[in-house]
Parts: C-alpha cells; structure tokens; sequence
C-alpha cells in the first residue's frame, strides 16, 4: 500500500513546471528500476533511492536541469559538455547518487558547491578516446557525506594535489590513462600523506582496473595506505609486485587478466591477505611451497588460470579457507581429500565447474562437512551415486547444469538432507523411478531438464518446492504431474511446456503460485484465448507472468482474466502475419490489478484510450522494441485515468500527421510521465536533403494540416446543429434517403470492425411488387429451394420478411446491413417506384462508402439504358465489372443464366 501512495504524494510535491513530460530526461522511482536498468549505469546504487532521472543528449546543462523533478536523489546526465560551471547543482541540493557522462574536460572551483548529502558522484567518458579532465585542488570540498568516487574512462594525468573528502571510502580510477601508481599518488597526495598509523588514511576499496598502460610500481607509492580491497583487473602489473607499495594493510586482492604467472606466497604471507582473486591467469601449476605461506586465506579464485592438477594437500594447507574457485580449467580429476580419516577444511564453497570431469570417487568430499555450495556444472559426469556426497551433511545448493547424465543411483540424494536448492537443467538422467528425489525433504528450488516420459509413468516431485523450473525438449510427449499438491511452490518456469497441465485441478495443486514464467516455440495452447483449455486461466493467485516465444507465433496472444496479476511481460510475441495494426487490447484484456506491463517486441502498432478501460490500476507501462507506433489521439481525453509512467524505450514512433498531436500535448500533460526514446528520423522530402527529427517534422509538415481538419470539423458541425431543426421538421424523400444511407453506412462500418459477425439473411432482393411474380416463379426456387434442386440460402424480400409497423427505411436499412449480398431486379417499372429507387441507392452509395464495399449484383428483367438508371455514374464500375446480367427471354440461355448467378454468389462467400 506505502508504495501506490508514494508517487502522488511525489507528484503533489512538485512545482507544475517541473517538465513531467520532457522528451530527453527518463524519470522513475528507485522501486520500478529494474524495469529500466540499462539506463542507469550503477543500477545497484539508484534501487533504494525514491525518485531518480537519467538524461540524455544534454547539450545544454541549464536547460536539461529545468526537466528534472527537484526532488530527485539520483541524477545520471550523458551529452557533451566540456565545462561543469559553478554551482551546476544548486537547485538539486538533495542528491545522493550523481553520474555525469557528459565528457567533461574541466570542473570550475565550486561547480559541486551545496552537495552536502551526496554518497556517490561518478565521472564517465568513451574509454577509447581518453578524454582529459582537469580537476582544481579543491574540486570535492565540502561534499561531506561523499563515500564513493569513481573516474571511468577520464584522464587524470593533469590533475595534482586534488583533496580527497573526509568520509570517502572507495576509488574508481578505472579504463583510464594510469601507467605508474605513483601518478595517482602525485593526482590524490592524501592516498599517501599519512605514513604513521596515527594519520594513516583508509579506504575500504581502492579500483585501477583496466588501466591498460598500468605496470610500473614506484616504490612505497601508497605508502602507509590502509586499504580492504585493491583491483589491478585487466592491468600488466604482477599481483606480487603489489608488496612494493608500501600498503600498510590489505585484505582482498584482484588481480585477474593480469600479468601473474605464479601464486603470489610472499604478499599474501605478508600482509596476511584473505581474499586472493587470479581468474584468467596463466598460472598452470602451483608449487606445494607457495601454498605453505597462504594460511591466512579465506578465499581463493583460480579460475580459468590453466590447471590440470592440485597439489597433494592442497586444502589442508588452507585451513582458514571459505571459498575456493577452480572454474574454467583442465582438472579431469581432483582429490581435494587424501582419505576418510584425513584433515577436515572449512570450507563451505565450491566452484569445479567446467573442467571435464568424468567421475568422482567415493572420498572426493569427505573432508568438507561444512560444504554449503558446490558448482559441477559443464562436466562430463554421466553417473552420480550417494557415495559421492557422503559428508556433506549442510550442502544446500548443488549445480549438475550441462552435464551428460544418464542415470542417478537409487538414493543419491540422501545423504544430502540439507539440499535446498538443485540444478539438472540441460542434462538426460531418467526419471522412470518414482524414488528419484527421495531423501530431498529440505528442497526448494528445483531446475530439472524433462527427458522423453515413458509411457503411463506420472512424474513426482518433492512436494515442499518454492521455486520449479522445468525445461522440455520441443517435440515429444509431456509429462504428466502425479496427483500430489505443492502448498508452498511460489515461482514457476516452463520451457517448452513439457508438463501436462488440466485447467480443472491445476488451482488445487498449484494453491501459493505466485510468479510464472512461460518460454516456448509454441505457444498456440496460450494465444487460442480460450478460457477453459488451459491451466493459466485457472491461477486466481497468480500475481507475475512472463510469456516469452523463442520464434513468431501465428497469432497474438492476449492475457485476461486473472484478478490477482500485478506485472505483466510479453516478449517477443510478433505473430508472422498481421493483417492489421495490432492494438494492445489484443494483447491485454481485463487485469483489474495489474500495476506493470512490460511489452517487448510484440509487434504492437497502436496505442488508443480502448486499451486502459480494464486496467484500472496500470502505473508503469514500457514499450521496448515496438516499431512504428501510432498514439491515438484518444489518450488525450484519457490521460486522468493513463498510467502513471509511460516509457517507450528502444522503439520508433511512425512518421505520420496521426503522431503530430503527441509533442504539444506532452508538453502540458497533467499527470502522466512519458518518455519517448526515439532514435528515428523522418525522411527526407528531397534527394540530398538531410532528414529531419521526429517531432520537429511531424510540427512543421503537419501543422496546417491539422488546423484545416479542426476547421472543417468544426464547420461541419456548426452547419448541422443549424439545420438539425429544419431536418426534424422535413418530410421531403431526400430526407429519408439521406438518414437510410447514412444509418446502412454506419452499420457497414460498424460490421467490418466486428468480423466474424452472423448475417440474419444470405440475399436481400430488392424488386418492386409488378416484378413479384417473376421473383416468386424463378428466383425463389432456385435459391432457396432444398438441394440439390436450389441453394438452400436465405432471402430477405420487402413484402414478406419487412417487419410490420417499422418504418420503411429502416427496415431497408437494417436489412441490408444483416444480408450478405443486395440483388437489385432492375425493370422500369422498378425505376418509377419510390422504394425501389431508395434500395438501389441506398445500395450503390453503400458499395461506394463502406470500407469494404459489400456484395451488389443486378439483374435487369428488360434492357434498359445506362442512362435511364439514377445516377449511373455510381453504377457504371458495377457495369464494367460484370456484376450484372440480363434475364434471357430464351429457355436455352437460362442455364448460362443460373451459372452466372451461382458463380457470383460462390464468390460472395455463398456455396
């Protein structure tokens, strides 16, 4: 409840000129951030903050500032401009997070004046053009709360004697110009000022990574530093050249794609390190003397660094260690434990992923009781006994993912009794055996590849799971779920389907459901849109559905009827075909609590008011991927109602007068939040020209165009409230015609939005009442006689099926809208008679205006002249097309008669 609270409460602090809607600066709560990540650089830093921005292109500093919500805490800006002036953050005075990718060369004295709260300012800049800045000596002064300073991609090289902020405890000088460690000493004098313990500075984390010039170590360049991490990450400096510092502590080195060829004993003896990180190192092997100095170790990463073999006792010379990482490297096999008997270790995390193993003996863990993690997965296992986890009585997390297994011994899990969480996606164990998670009574999470189901065999599960994900392979035979109730299972994911659910049980054994996640090639059980054939429909719990298709589908998918869903996703839904612009009512239906949409490259085209009727409750809507959207001017009149938040991100907007009303509206929009992220350009009217921006083309080609069809609109409708009265008072047959034609026009329309709609009638024949006898004689028989003699269809004629006491022309009207096809018995007698000529108009106008014109045939009973028929000019295409025919007076020429008449009908629609 606090957090639909939140934002207005937000929006009722804000001045009404805060700039809601301005096109360049994205605006959010900290709580939606993972909907929009990719556009905040230190996403972890922005999630507990209220109100954030980020703003983009920003050429301008004052003129971005005036779109930005004062109370914003976070506030990232990317353009290009080279000077911070004085006092660029004045009115912003609350910020905690600040980010400024603007390549700036220079900060003016005082340019962060007034930030007396922020934690965390960062600098940022293309890594591969080395962008100079200068910082003056007293650049961070007064920012007394400042914790983190991070430099990415700048050059410092100019900058000496910068003071560093009282409270800051972590350094970024990162993808930067650094090729000695004694410059950033000369940059930032306070590192290295306090040399006796007494005035010794400190910093919990120090960060030089990928510096790629760095390798040279000034001795004691750090001289007398307190520091708790130091990462030299993708540098050329050794880790053991890091003794030559001068450090007076270090806890936690990194120092992976660096320079190291062996592990670095003396430095860890030295400063007693606990965390030690060498992943993508060329290491190869490692001397049984260097690990005799490594007992203060806690952690230990050795990934990817080349080893085929471990020392004899390499784990008991590490008593202290926690975490060992040997990921990534040619270790087929490893005996971490030398026998049963053996010294115990500490350890309580294991990553041996991807190194080939093909087997593990009986004793591998069984010196690692307090094992909590263990990653095998990329192996080559095929095989998995219990013998090879006995001991490890706290394992809670195991990890099997791509390895080729085929069977699992009866029993592997047992001795496994704190297993909460187990990994066997993309593997081939069977599941034929009932018992093939028994003992795993503490397990929770659950990732398991479906194999092909034998036949008749229900597949069981533990029954206590909060989290399953099931994986299928597309093509062969579901499983089906033993009859047993998972009370507490909250997520779940399936890929490719792979589980046979019923829609009548499914709300029984799947009671918590919370969080569902659907990836599939098919998706044709969910798009059918058919309530009773699928078990989604029957979760009223449900509260988070993702459908993801891993190609196109057929057609879309539309999400209804689930009372409890709060976040909604669809992504890559676009069917094949489209024969239409697709609407987001096609894809959302009545979710009367959902609170997040997220649409992602579902093929959406327009967006209109239609779409927000059921979903009361829409605060943040995101549109990604979505090309050429066209926003109905409907969203005008419902913005009160609209979502709080509306992001269209990553998609373009179609370059036509109906987008041109968007610009001046978002301007003055009252409530709702839009950003259009829109990269696209109009194109150019001339060969050579440059093109154009979006909006700025749409406001200057479409303007007149717009103010011409408000003028006439509003013409038009002066014009008729003027002669409303003298139309109540006209009796004339105009009158008549006009309102049936108008009424058959609207009806038209109306019909072609709805398809698939019934006709009341087959064929409405139109005659007048000296041509009955001809109509009941020849037609009737033929056309609705019983087969195979007649057609069996249905036929509307006046004097018969008109409804009695109802106006005449609206009974024409109503039945030729519910007939599928109008056939005009054209004579002149029919020509003279008032009813007949409102038919045959009422008729050709139709064909004329509707949107698809509808079926008009005529026969004539006698030959007649173009010219005699009114206003034959409508007719004429009619004519051309050999929509007619003339009734032959010879018995031989009536089949070809009768031919002509079924064909045209067949075509209709009409067998």
């Amino acid at each position: 409840m606090g957090r639909r609270v939140l934002l207005p409460g937000l929006l009722l602090c804000l001045p009404p000129a805060a700039g809601w809607t301005a096109s360049n600066c994205l605006v959010t709560e900290g709580s939606r951030l993972p909907l929009l990540s990719r556009y905040f650089i230190s996403f972890r830093l922005y999630s507990s903050l209220p109100l954030l921005a980020t703003c983009f292109s920003v050429t301008n500093l004052t003129q971005a500032l005036e779109a930005v919500p004062q109370r914003v805490q976070g506030l990232c800006l990317s353009g290009t401009i080279s000077v911070l002036p004085q006092d660029a953050f004045s009115n912003f005075l609350g910020l905690k997070v600040l980010e400024l990718n603007l390549r700036l060369s220079r900060l003016l004295p005082g340019a962060l004046r007034g930030l007396e709260q922020l934690q965390y300012l960062c600098f940022t800049a293309p890594p591969m053009k080395k962008t100079p800045l200068f910082l003056p000596p007293d650049a961070f002064s007064g920012l007394s709360a400042l914790q983190h300073l991070r430099f990415s991609g700048p050059c410092l090289d100019e900058s000496l004697g910068v003071r560093l902020p009282p409270a800051l405890r972590q350094l970024s000088v990162t993808h930067g110009c650094l090729q000695d460690m004694g410059t950033l000493a000369n940059i930032f004098p306070d590192l290295v000022q306090g040399a006796s313990s007494k005035d010794a500075w400190t910093l919990d984390r120090l960060d030089l990574s990928f510096n790629a010039k760095l390798q040279n170590i000034s001795s004691g360049a750090l001289q007398g530093l307190r520091l708790g991490t130091l990462r030299l990450d993708r540098t050329k400096i050794k880790a053991a050249a890091v003794l030559g510092l001068g450090l007076q502590s270090l806890d936690t080195l990194f120092a992976s794609s660096s320079d190291t060829v062996a592990l670095p004993a003396e430095l860890v003896a030295s400063l007693e390190l606990q965390q030690l990180h060498l992943r993508g190192n060329r290491i190869k092997r490692i001397a049984p003397e260097a690990l005799a100095s490594c007992h203060s170790l806690k952690t230990l990463d050795l990934g990817n660094t080349g080893l085929t073999e471990l020392p004899p006792s390499f784990l008991a010379t590490m008593p202290r260690l926690q975490r060992l990482n040997l990921a990534q490297n040619q270790l087929q096999a490893v005996m971490l434990c030398a026998n049963e008997t053996g010294p115990v270790s500490g350890l309580w995390a294991l990553d041996m992923s991807g190194n080939g193993l093909r087997i593990l003996p009986p004793a591998t863990f069984s010196c690692l009781p307090q094992l909590q993690e263990l990653e095998l997965q990329i192996n080559q296992l095929t095989h998995l006994e219990g013998q090879m986890f006995q001991g490890l009585q706290r394992l809670m997390t195991l990890n099997l993912h791509s390895n080729p297994l085929v069977s699992l011994g009866e029993g592997w899990l047992a001795p496994l009794r704190a297993l909460t969480s187990l990994n066997l996606l993309n593997t081939h164990v069977e599941l034929s055996s009932a018992g093939a998670f028994w003992g795993a009574e503490s397990l929770q999470d659950l990732k398991l590849q479906l194999p092909r189901g034998p036949p008749g065999v229900a597949l069981s599960l533990p029954t206590r799971l909060t989290s399953l994900e099931l994986h299928a392979v597309p093509g062969r035979k579901p499983w089906e779920l033993a009859s047993n109730v998972f009370p507490v299972l909250q997520t779940m994911t399936l890929k490719d389907w792979g589980l046979q659910l019923g829609p009548q049980n499914i709300s029984k054994i799947l009671p918590a459901l919370r969080q569902l996640f659907l990836i599939g090639r098919s998706l044709e059980a969910l798009c059918s849109q058919d309530d009773s054939s699928f078990f989604l429909w029957q979760l009223p719990t449900l509260q988070s559905l993702k459908v993801q298709a891993l190609g196109h589908i057929s057609r879309p998918c539309r999400i209804t009827g689930l009372p409890s869903l709060q976040e909604l996703k669809l992504e890559s839904l676009k069917s094949r075909a489209q024969p239409r612009p697709l609407q987001l009512a096609e894809l959302v239906g009545e979710l009367p609590r959902l609170e997040v949409l997220q649409l992602y490259h579902t093929g959406l085209q327009t967006l209109s008011a239609a779409a927000f009727r059921g979903l009361g409750s829409l605060q943040v809507l995101v549109l990604m991927e979505e090309d050429n959207l066209v926003l109905d001017d409907s969203l005008q009149d419902h913005s009160p109602r609209m979502p709080q938040y509306m992001y269209i991100l990553s998609s373009s907007l179609a370059c036509l007068c109906a987008n041109a009303w968007v610009a001046p509206w978002l301007e003055r929009s009252p409530r709702t939040y839009w950003h259009i992220r829109a990269y696209q350009m109009c194109p150019a009217e001339a060969e050579g020209r440059p093109k154009s921006p979006l909006f700025p083309f749409l406001q200057s080609h479409c303007f007149q165009t717009l103010e011409l069809a408000l003028f006439v609109g509003s013409y038009c409708l002066l014009l008729l409230l003027i002669a409303l009265p003298l139309l109540q008072e006209a009796r004339n047959s105009w009158v008549l015609y006009l309102q049936a034609w108008l009424r058959a026009w609207l009806q038209g329309l109306w019909g072609q939005r709805g398809e698939g709609r019934r006709f009341l009638y087959d064929v409405f024949v139109s005659h007048c009442s000296e041509d009955q006898g001809w109509v009941v004689q020849e037609l009737l028989p033929i056309l609705e006689g019983c087969p195979p003699a007649g057609r069996g269809l249905r036929l509307c004629l006046p004097e018969r099926d008109f409804e009695p006491g109802k106006d005449v022309v609206d009974n024409v009207a109503d039945s030729m809208a519910g007939s599928r096809v109008t056939l005009c018995v054209m004579s002149h007698r029919a020509l003279h008679t008032a009813r007949c000529r409102l038919e045959l108009r009422l008729a050709t106008s139709l064909v004329l205006a509707a949107p698809r014109p509808p079926v008009l045939l005529l026969i004539f009973l006698e030959r007649i002249s173009r010219h005699q028929l009114p206003r034959y000019h409508r007719l004429a295409w009619l004519l051309r097309r050999g929509d007619y025919c003339l009734w032959p007076e010879e018995e031989e020429k009536k089949e070809g008669f009768w031919a002509w008449l079924g064909c045209r009908l067949r075509q209709s629609g009409l067998g």
